[in-house]
């Protein structure tokens, strides 16, 4: 049943940054569908990069000041500040279904499989573990609740503001990488969140790629730079370190002018997708992490998922090691960026 007007739409997603980034399809579909009314996302202040330019968007909220969750009563006055009448919770926890039943928001949307759903009062019951979907598809079944239309083939889309965009022309100038040179990055890491390729791997496929004329760069996040180095040392210097850590805004600039994105099943794996860059993804065979559900939304992207049959310590049952990321050669990777790197392509990064 449709919601009659809703004056102020609240989204709520404070986890990861790909997590966030598969959420972002759910503030078009809502502008499209309620254009009048008052859209919010509730996020943590790491990932809000990622979410400030979003065409129909009106507020952020912030999760946590400067790292530090909110306290439960300062939050809580917040939302009640802001007079919500309609929220979607994506990612719940009882912390955050209690802020919005005690914040009196009318209308609070989340799953119904959770022990604390009664405090939900539209409820989906749709289990994710299971992967039918994928996350985005996930997200955007919640909006159903309210009678949205939905697009049957999310594609997210992030816009790189100029400020950030001329940080990345900088860095590159710094790593003497110039327009007329192929870019490939190399992101070896994944946060804990998935099985992984191998730092060995990414050196060796650095020094195949040098070989041919690419120019390589190895990205990572807050305490990866032991890694980042790692395949540096291992590509005997075939690949460069990114110089420092970026803010999120600056690493969608910086993915933006690559030729191609490699890396684990990760988030910058999805800010490349939404920012028009080809990727190519690695993905553990276990439905819970499977590309089904996690995978890059864009038609530039070549997928590595090994067949869990074929690993030989799991042989498809519970996962117990990482042989399984092994069945992926170097070679296979080299054929898949050679494929995504034709001599033209036309970028579609959208410059705020």
């Amino acid at each position: 049943m449709k919601v009659s007007h809703p004056q102020k739409i609240l989204i709520v997603r404070t986890d990861r940054i790909g997590d966030v980034v598969l959420s972002l399809p759910m503030i078009s579909a809502l502008r499209s569908g309620f254009p009048r009314s008052s859209i919010s996302f509730l996020l943590r202040s790491y990932t809000q990069d990622l979410v400030a330019t979003q065409t129909g968007l009106d507020q952020l909220l912030l999760y946590d000041r400067e790292g530090v969750r909110k306290s439960f009563g300062g939050m809580l006055a917040e939302l009640r500040k802001n007079k919500f009448d309609t929220v979607i919770v994506t990612y719940p926890t009882f912390r955050l279904a209690a802020l919005m039943f005690l914040a009196g928001i009318p209308v609070r949307i989340g799953t119904g499989y959770r022990w604390y759903s009664l405090l939900f009062n539209r409820r989906v019951y749709e289990h994710r573990k299971t992967a039918e979907k994928h996350e985005a598809e996930y997200n955007l079944s919640l909006l159903r609740q309210l009678g949205c239309p939905v697009p049957e083939r999310p594609r997210p889309r992030l816009r790189v503001d100029e400020t950030s965009r001329q940080t990345a022309a900088t860095i590159l100038r710094d790593l003497s990488i110039g327009r007329k040179d192929t870019l490939i990055l190399l992101h070896p890491g994944s946060g804990g969140s998935a099985r992984d390729w191998k730092p060995e791997r990414f050196g060796s496929l650095a020094r195949r790629l040098s070989r041919e004329g690419f120019k390589t760069v190895v990205t990572g996040g807050p305490g990866e730079e032991g890694l980042m180095n790692e395949v540096v040392r291992i590509s005997e210097g075939a690949a460069q370190m990114l110089p420092r850590v970026l803010s999120l805004g600056e690493l969608a600039a910086f993915i933006s002018e690559a030729h191609v994105f490699v890396a684990n099943s990760t988030g910058p794996l999805h800010i490349a997708a939404a920012v028009g860059t080809p990727v190519v993804g690695f993905y553990p065979p276990m439905i819970q992490c499977s590309s089904r559900r996690w995978g890059p939304l864009t038609d530039d992207r070549i997928v590595f998922e090994p067949n869990g049959a074929d690993c030989p310590r799991c042989k498809g049952e519970t996962c117990e090691g990482n042989e399984c990321m092994d069945l992926i050669s170097v070679e296979e990777v080299m054929m898949a960026v050679r494929k995504l790197c034709p001599e033209h392509r036309n970028k579609t990064t959208v410059y705020a």
